[in-house]
């Protein structure tokens, strides 16, 4: 059964860090493109970043250069370190797995930024 946990959200000031974590299993990790999406109220999902499976990454330009994706194989868990928190960057975040045997969503992280 594939499960994917988020964990590590919660409430942080404008400027400041986070990082989220999902911990994944029932699925060859490192078969798996994994990603972080991110849905505001009243807006649609987005894609925030992606780890591909040949070790490039991708990001949305809006969190280039103050957020990171990066996995622990060993563990099979893909990481979002996020620094210089900006109010805009409240949402919930999923972990996103997609690869040769299907598709799979994990249930999220609320992140609120706020003073």
């Amino acid at each position: 059964q594939v499960q994917l946990v988020e964990s590590g959200g919660g409430l942080v000031q404008p400027g400041g860090s986070l990082r989220l974590s999902c911990a994944a299993s029932g699925f060859t990790f490192g078969e798996y493109a994994m990603n972080w999406y991110r849905q505001a109220p009243g807006k649609e999902r987005e894609l925030v970043a992606t780890s591909f499976t040949g070790g490039t990454t991708y990001y949305v330009d809006s969190v280039k250069g103050r957020f990171t994706i990066f996995r622990d194989y060993a563990g099979n868990t893909v990481y979002l370190q996020m620094t210089s928190l900006k109010a805009e960057d409240s949402a919930v975040y999923y972990c996103f797995a997609n690869g040769p045997r299907g598709n799979h969503w994990g249930r999220g992280t609320q992140v609120t930024v706020s003073s």
